[in-house]
């Protein structure tokens, strides 16, 4: 591993300015991905810039009813606060799948949302890659692609992005708050996330040397009854190889509201809009589920070894929302 710096910052101004000082340096959160990539030579900052003394660490309800987040609380704690297992059990739950508990109380939910693929062909310095050498190329496009993307991608990358908690917090709507040297800002978390185009390295629209400082959830009645389900290839910690956040909101049989978001699919997470605009009005079944689900796959792009995860999808968003349209009518 390359040589360091570390330092700790005291507050919110003092980390953007040792960044600033640094254009190679990274925040730290809980290193739970970035000294990974460190380890490997993906990535190696001069400076490594720790956040955990930052007061970043609340979880707060809002005015209007939402919540607040704090870019630096554990993954543990947010799965653990009753407000977020009241209000979005499916938060609480993509948290609870996506690692283990060492894990969890190390890792913070800024650091989450940044934590780049899990491609293998990103994470071996001795294979290009388009993500981390611009221009170099995308090996998986012709190589071990099974769990790579179908949503979403091009010829220059297909990775898929990691985060389950991203999925979760797509299908409710999430803000991300930041702050930089001129200032502060927010991008909703679905423009958060750049589409791949033909420069995949630009991974994010947060400005240089942004930091993020929590995300809000608006207000959002019906997430109250929401699922995450994550199908992964083993019983025990892996990422998915197909993912979803739904919440369902069932009147008189008839789909009032509904939101999807898909893991593992995409470079980001994918929020189903064309799937949620076919199911509003339409009656609660299996039938118009399927339906939905197909007009959300109808973009998707298989890769030969790949094809697998539409039927994936289509019969995942089937089952959960099968169950709880089913729990609705209780």
């Amino acid at each position: 591993m390359r040589e360091f710096d570390y330092r700790r910052a005291a507050d919110v101004p003092s980390a953007l300015a040792l960044l600033d000082a640094d254009p190679e340096a990274r925040f730290l959160g809980g290193g739970t991905n970035l000294v990974d990539l460190m380890k490997t030579g993906v990535e190696h900052p001069t400076r490594l810039v720790d956040l955990r003394e930052l007061q970043l660490d609340g979880i707060e309800s809002t005015q209007n009813g939402g919540l607040r987040i704090g870019a630096t609380v554990t993954n543990s704690d947010l799965a653990a606060h009753p407000e977020v297992r009241r209000h979005y059990p499916a938060l609480a739950q993509a948290v609870l799948a996506g690692a283990s508990g060492q894990l969890r109380n190390m890792a913070t939910v800024g650091g989450n949302l940044l934590q780049r693929t899990r491609c293998g062909y990103f994470a071996d310095v001795t294979k290009p890659c388009n993500k981390r050498v611009p221009g170099s190329g995308c090996p998986a496009v012709e190589g071990e692609h099974h769990n790579h993307a179908i949503l979403g991608a091009s010829t220059y990358c297909v990775a898929t992005h990691p985060s389950d908690m991203g999925v979760a917090l797509t299908a409710f709507d999430a803000v991300v708050s930041f702050e930089t040297t001129d200032g502060p800002g927010e991008l909703a978390l679905e423009e958060f996330y750049l589409p791949v185009g033909d420069t995949p390295h630009l991974e994010t629209a947060l400005p240089p040397g942004a930091l993020i400082t929590g995300i809000t959830l608006p207000p959002t009645p019906t997430a109250a009854g929401s699922r995450y389900r994550k199908v992964r290839e083993r019983a025990s910690y892996a990422f998915a190889i197909g993912s979803l956040a739904a919440a369902l909101d069932v009147r008189d049989g008839v789909v009032h509201d509904v939101r999807l978001a898909f893991g593992a699919v995409a470079s980001r997470p994918w929020r189903a809009r064309a799937a949620e605009h076919a199911l509003i009005g339409a009656p609660a079944d299996a039938e118009h589920f399927s339906a939905a689900a197909d007009a959300e796959l109808a973009a998707a792009k298989p890769l030969p070894h790949n094809g697998y995860k539409v039927t994936l999808m289509r019969n995942l968003v089937v089952a959960v929302l099968t169950e709880l349209a089913e729990e609705t009518t209780r």
